[in-house]
């Protein structure tokens, strides 16, 4: 696991501690986000009907589905939303919602891609915005929330972040490793053109007629 110190991805002051105190900035991160919530007089639960599979069916019904504006998956939508709007958190609530109550947790990836005009986002080298860059599940499931097999309960494995997919973020080290990617591959392209270049030298070479 990579327990690196780098700058959140949200692009606050908050940053990863060293190892042992890891998942504090999350605690931080909620308690921030509740404390704003509230001194604006928003609820920190939201009950509402989620849409039926299909509209044009009459005979479809409805469920509630209850919001929790506490958790850090939230919280993470509506700073996510607020940051590229440039608006406060309380104007993106409605937002988060939705994008919580229809995909879930793993609606922040899809979130973070069309934020990025629908470019793929690699993890390795961007901070992913919910665990930030750790590649475990922040919010620390337990086996039976996750739906673990009964044998993997006592095993001790690692729940993986499901935006991330625990993509390892090292941003400096896949930077070299493409670098030498790249260069082997130059260094491949000019040996393939090798013998037209020795052609090249050998005509450039060749005696000067005399006149």
């Amino acid at each position: 696991m990579n327990h690196q110190t780098h700058p959140a991805a949200d692009g606050h002051a908050d940053a990863i501690p060293a190892p042992g105190t890891v998942f504090d900035q999350f605690t931080r991160r909620i308690s921030n986000v509740t404390t704003q919530l509230t001194s604006l007089g928003i609820p920190l639960t939201v009950t509402t009907d989620a849409p039926p599979a299909d509209p044009t069916d009459p005979w479809t019904s409805t469920f509630p589905i209850t919001v929790d504006r506490s958790t850090l998956a939230w919280r993470t939508a509506a700073q996510m939303l607020a940051d590229h709007h440039h608006t406060d958190i309380d104007r993106q609530v409605l937002a988060a919602d939705a994008l919580l109550r229809e995909i879930g947790v793993r609606g922040l990836a899809q979130l973070h891609s069309d934020i990025h005009h629908g470019a793929p986002i690699d993890y390795r080298f961007t901070p992913c915005p919910y665990c930030a860059g750790i590649g475990e599940d922040p919010s620390r499931p337990d086996c039976q929330d996750v739906g673990c097999a009964p044998w993997l309960e006592f095993a001790g494995h690692d729940h993986l972040c499901s935006v991330c997919r625990y993509e390892d973020y090292q941003p400096q080290y896949f930077a070299e490793e493409r670098l030498r990617e790249l260069e082997e591959l130059l260094a491949e392209g000019i040996k393939d053109k090798a013998p037209s270049r020795s052609r090249l030298v050998t005509w450039l070479r060749r005696p000067e007629p005399h006149l």
